[in-house]
């Protein structure tokens, strides 16, 4: 129940982000028109005129916003802490390592493909050489996948970078345009400037409606990586520490002397040193 709850609410808070992305030119014209009604002459502007006008770089916006929208439905579906850790995993495999049932373990992890599993498959792999290694291998194996995640969510991060660019070429395109018809005039009136530059700004708004909430949508994303990646190496840790405990409790048992550090064995080397050193003979 709780985990169809999660998933309504991501699904959404993306309809929401998608609606606001398209939305935002229709805004901009409610706006125009409000001020417009109030008997001013400025003639009206409807959505489908400025998609005409918008042009081949106004079609490769959409497109993006489009991409834009399917990789935030991807990533709220895929980027959850169910999905990354699922319920009962750590429970399961933490019983399994407890009976030192290791292989049991590694094949409960392969059939339950996720963040948690791999790394405890990366830790199952090295049970055999104590707990140090355990904690390397899990580690290293966050590390790996916490980049595929970040690499994952990246796209949106080129859409957001991209979108702005286009509009401004549309719109530095749109200008050239605009100002090269008054070059065969002799006295050129300003007036009729004004809708060229009019239609050379539309690309400029699509593409920062574009980028708004790409960029939004790429920093939620990224911090909810970092903390679910925090979390599953939290509770990683967790499912180990009774193996931990198991491989500390005989190597005390055993009265084998714990290896110091090499700085400690250093400093114990020159303390040893200077308590042997002969004494000066007194001054006669």
């Amino acid at each position: 129940m709780d985990r169809n709850k999660s998933l309504s609410q991501y699904l959404w808070a993306s309809f929401i982000c998608t609606c606001l992305s398209l939305s935002t030119p229709a805004f901009c014209l409610a706006a125009e028109e409000s001020g417009t009604s109030a008997g001013t002459d400025i003639s009206k502007i409807d959505f489908r005129q400025l998609v005409d006008d918008a042009g081949t770089i106004g079609i490769i916006i959409a497109v993006l916003s489009i991409a834009m929208v399917a990789l935030i439905v991807e990533h709220i579906i895929s980027i959850r802490r169910n999905a990354l850790m699922p319920p009962g995993l750590a429970e399961e495999v933490h019983g399994l390592i407890t009976q030192q049932q290791y292989r049991s373990a590694d094949s409960v992890c392969k059939s339950n493909p996720s963040f948690l599993s791999y790394l405890l498959s990366a830790g199952l792999a090295e049970v055999q050489l104590g707990y140090g290694a355990v904690e390397k291998a899990m580690e290293d194996a966050a590390m790996q996948q916490s980049a595929r995640l970040n690499r994952k969510i990246e796209y949106l991060s080129v859409i957001g970078t991209l979108s702005p660019m286009l509009g401004l070429l549309g719109t530095v395109w749109g200008m050239i345009l605009a100002f090269s018809e008054f070059t065969a005039k002799a006295n050129p009136d300003v007036a009729e400037l004004a809708p060229g530059i009019s239609k050379a700004l539309i690309t400029t708004l699509f593409g920062l409606s574009v980028t708004v909430p790409a960029l939004a949508s790429f920093a939620f994303f990224r911090n909810r990586i970092d903390e679910l990646v925090a979390q599953s190496s939290l509770l990683a840790e967790h499912v180990f520490a009774d193996f931990k405990r198991s491989i500390a409790v005989p190597a005390k048992q055993s009265g084998k002397p714990v290896r110091k550090r090499p700085e400690d064995e250093l400093a114990q080397r020159l303390a040893d040193q200077q308590g042997t050193r002969p004494s000066p003979p007194p001054e006669g």
